[in-house]
């Protein structure tokens, strides 16, 4: 057979873990949401800075082509724009000017804007002049969408700059615009081509980095927080009373539990489940009192019910020699002066008398009510005192003894008494319909244990009454022939003795008991013991 070992987890461990998890998760689930808010936070206010440049550079471009373009003085770095008929003008001073129309000036503001790391934004166009207008696959995609009626395109996009959102607008030809684009076939609100602009965020997903690190470790710092606090109040208010309430129970009922009970500021379900527990201890108290009260009843009714028993033997053998002395005291009185016949009497009235009260004086030691005692026992006197006491009832019943112990014991001699009488009268009553009976019990030790063994040759136990023998008045007898108590006050009384009590049966083939107790030299009546009950075939394997 497989054994499962079970690891122990504490109360205050299930808790601390349980609330943990669900504060570790709830946390998990604000960083989840602050960052996915913060990343769309931040595309969204990327998207309207480009929406913002967009309308600026429209502007822009819009002042540039109602002053039908502007001039720049030639400089280093300043060239003409090849795709103008006017590409340039010179003053009367002799000074060379360069014609910047819309689409060059947008494209020398995006270079600034670009070296400044401010985005990035260019005019491009399906059908571009310059050839450097031509779109990419986003920007085609985007122009392609606009013929059929969408007014901007916004993405997020991968790139060489980094993670960017890209902006594309149309740019729709206006009156101040036909004087350039006419000649290319466009009329006043045609689209001429798109505005395509670039916002780099990997500024913005470095601070959320940081951001996130920073939630991060003031999570962490306040789950170690929360748990330290769940520790140090779980430990005071719930871990300390549990324990107190477990001292308590161990040591019941030596110790009283208000040792350990220590009431509160502040009531809560502990201390009604403390308060509940002393009034349980309390209630125990008073039904082991009761118990102990109504066991002795018991055992004072079946010793008198043994007694009972024992009592018509005993009066047989009191009335023989009882008879015997009245006739010689009827004779004495007959025969007043006989001097002869009063010296002949008197030595058989006395013997008569002595026989009497050694009955009586051996069925008053039996009868005699005392608490458990442990004290010293001449185990082959108390032997002879039972079987004597036995003896009045056997007939046709052969009794044999074998007691191979040769020093005194600890032990409680009249409960000893009442457990050799008690079986000792089960065992007769059982043989009385079997002829040439035979009653063995023999006494030994073995094992610092001494071992009492009661063999009979009676009718045996049946398979369906073994496991009851032992309930008080469960009995097989007749009416007025038996309490039902002798063998469950035998076994409280092994019990009490710290000793074991084993049957072995089978129906009609006799019984057999074996009482082990316990003959150390600082034995004491102890609260336990195990009785074994088998059913096993009759067969003398103990050890006397």
């Amino acid at each position: 057979m497989t054994r499962t070992f079970i690891s122990h987890i504490s109360l205050r461990t299930k808790f601390i873990i349980f609330i943990g998890a669900i504060i570790s998760a709830f946390y998990l689930f604000m960083l989840y949401r602050t960052a996915s808010f913060d990343e769309k936070m931040i595309l969204k206010q990327a998207e309207q800075q480009a929406r913002m440049l967009y309308k600026q550079i429209v502007l822009t471009r819009q002042w540039a082509a109602d002053h039908k373009g502007l001039f720049v003085q030639k400089a280093e770095g300043v060239e003409a724009n090849p795709y103008l008929e006017l590409p340039m003008m010179t003053d009367t001073e002799g000074h060379i000017f360069f014609m910047r129309n819309p689409a060059m000036i947008t494209r020398e503001l995006a270079a600034y804007a670009k070296r400044d790391g401010l985005g990035f934004f260019r005019v491009t166009s399906l059908t571009p002049i310059n050839p450097e207008n031509g779109p990419d696959e986003f920007e085609k995609a985007a122009l392609t969408s606009f013929e059929e009626g969408t007014e901007e395109i916004v993405d997020v996009d991968e790139t060489e700059m980094g993670r960017v959102v890209r902006f594309i607008a149309p740019l729709r030809v206006t009156a101040s615009c036909l004087g350039c684009h006419a000649r290319h076939g466009y009329a006043e609100g045609d689209i001429r081509g798109g505005l395509s602009i670039t916002i780099p965020v990997d500024w913005a997903q470095e601070l959320m980095t940081k951001n996130m690190r920073s939630l991060i470790l003031i999570g962490v710092a306040s789950i170690v927080m929360v748990t330290v606090a769940l520790f140090l109040m779980f430990e005071t208010l719930i871990v300390h009373r549990i324990r107190a309430l477990s001292r308590a129970m161990d040591s019941f009922p030596e110790e009283s539990p208000e040792r350990y009970l220590l009431p509160y500021t502040f009531r809560d379900e502990l201390d009604n489940v403390s308060e509940t527990f002393m009034l349980f201890c309390d209630r125990l108290k008073k039904s082991q009192e009761e118990l102990l009260r109504t066991r002795a009843q018991t055992h004072l009714s079946e010793k008198m019910a043994s007694l009972g028993i024992l009592t018509s033997g005993i009066a047989h053998e009191v009335n023989n020699p009882l008879g015997g002395m009245l006739n010689c005291v009827k004779t004495m009185r007959e025969n007043p002066g006989d001097r002869e016949l009063v010296e002949r009497y008197l030595p058989l009235l006395d013997k008569g008398l002595r026989q009497i009260e050694m009955i009586m004086r051996q069925l008053l030691n039996f009868g005699r009510v005392e608490p458990l005692n442990i004290r010293r026992t001449d185990l082959k006197q108390l032997f002879d005192e039972c079987t004597v006491l036995l003896s009045y009832k056997l007939k046709n019943i052969r009794l044999e003894t074998s007691v191979e112990v040769g020093r005194t014991y600890l032990l409680d001699a009249e409960a000893l008494k009442q457990i050799f009488i008690n079986i000792g009268l089960n065992a007769i009553q059982a043989m009385q319909a079997t002829p040439d009976g035979r009653l063995t019990i023999c006494c030994c030790e073995e094992d610092e244990k001494l071992v009492l063994v009661f063999r009979d040759t009676g009718t045996g136990i049946s398979a369906e009454n073994m496991p009851h023998i032992f309930d008080p008045f469960f009995t097989t007898k007749g009416v007025g022939e038996g309490t039902g108590l002798g063998l469950a006050v035998t076994y409280s009384l092994v019990q009490r003795m710290n000793g074991t009590i084993s049957v072995k049966s089978n129906a009609g083939e006799g019984a057999e008991f074996t009482i082990t107790l316990p003959v150390a030299e600082n034995t004491d009546a102890a609260q336990g013991g195990t009785t074994v009950t088998t059913r096993d075939a009759y067969a003398q394997n103990t050890p006397c």
